[in-house]
């Protein structure tokens, strides 16, 4: 049973949250999402003194700050320094071969749904091993203002960042003392090469150029058959001839693009033009 500060969240309520999280960010939320929506919103709703989460969907109605509060509770995912190793392996091996290293501009990746900000700071940290002085560029978006913020501030429990090779950690990653002791952050030289941007994967994307590496992982799970091709179709459009798609090893493209050319599992290439 409910406890007295905790609301009941109805059928009918729920897929009033769960229209709306697929209208605005193609997130599908099965049945079994039902106690994660009330759960993440329950602390909202006694913060704003609310007693119904139907009173709560009508106030998001009318305010947008809300609304975008609402969607960066909801769309909140897990993640960790180099989540899915294989792939950070297979970048540092991408990077040794003759020309794989753009001549004349900067070797440019984008980190789909970047969430707090670990796997674009996991690239940027590789990045910096691998390609000393020579430019490179991370753009790091997601559809959660809050969670860009957080990500922006890079700034980790100590914890978090077990995965970190040593050298790297001790290179580029300040620990926290006196009232920040217990928590580390990604050093400003580092922090300042990783571009975070808002960006709603789900409707027509800003001109953001071309990529040579594009990563898209533990996003797709989300989304239904439609949203998937139409999601991969936009970020295909700034991918370079040659350049990679990179998604979580839990997903796959079967049925949602058939143009690009499978290189290892969860690793595509696009064809050269």
């Amino acid at each position: 049973m409910p406890t007295s500060n905790q609301a009941t969240l109805s059928d009918t309520e729920f897929s009033q949250f769960r229209q709306l999280i697929h209208n605005i960010a193609g997130i599908h939320l099965s049945d079994t999402k039902k106690t994660l929506v009330a759960g993440r919103l329950n602390k909202r709703l006694r913060s704003l003194a609310m007693t119904t989460y139907g009173e709560y969907f009508r106030l998001i109605g009318k305010d947008k700050a809300e609304l975008q509060t609402c969607v960066d509770l909801l769309t909140t995912n897990e993640t960790y320094f180099f989540r899915e190793p294989k792939h950070f392996d297979f970048l540092r091996e991408l990077l040794q071969k003759p020309g794989a290293i753009p001549s004349g501009r900067p070797l440019r990746i984008w980190s789909g749904a970047c969430s707090s900000g670990e796997e674009p700071y996991t690239l940027a940290l590789l990045l910096a091993e691998r390609l000393g002085e020579r430019p490179w560029e991370i753009l790091a978006s997601d559809i959660s203002q809050r969670i860009l913020t957080q990500a922006r501030n890079g700034v980790y429990d100590l914890e978090d960042g077990q995965n970190i090779p040593r050298h790297l950690l001790v290179k580029h990653c300040l620990r926290g003392i006196d009232d920040n002791q217990g928590r580390m952050m990604i050093a400003p030289a580092l922090r300042q090469r990783v571009r975070f941007a808002q960006i709603n994967l789900n409707n027509a994307l800003p001109d953001v150029g071309l990529f040579d590496v594009i990563f898209l992982r533990n996003v797709m799970i989300y989304f239904d058959a439609d949203t998937k091709r139409q999601v991969v179709s936009r970020l295909l459009k700034h991918l370079r001839p040659g350049g990679h798609f990179i998604i979580s090893h839990s997903e796959s493209l079967n049925g949602v693009n058939d143009t690009l050319r499978v290189v290892k599992p969860s690793i595509y290439q696009n064809p050269d033009a």
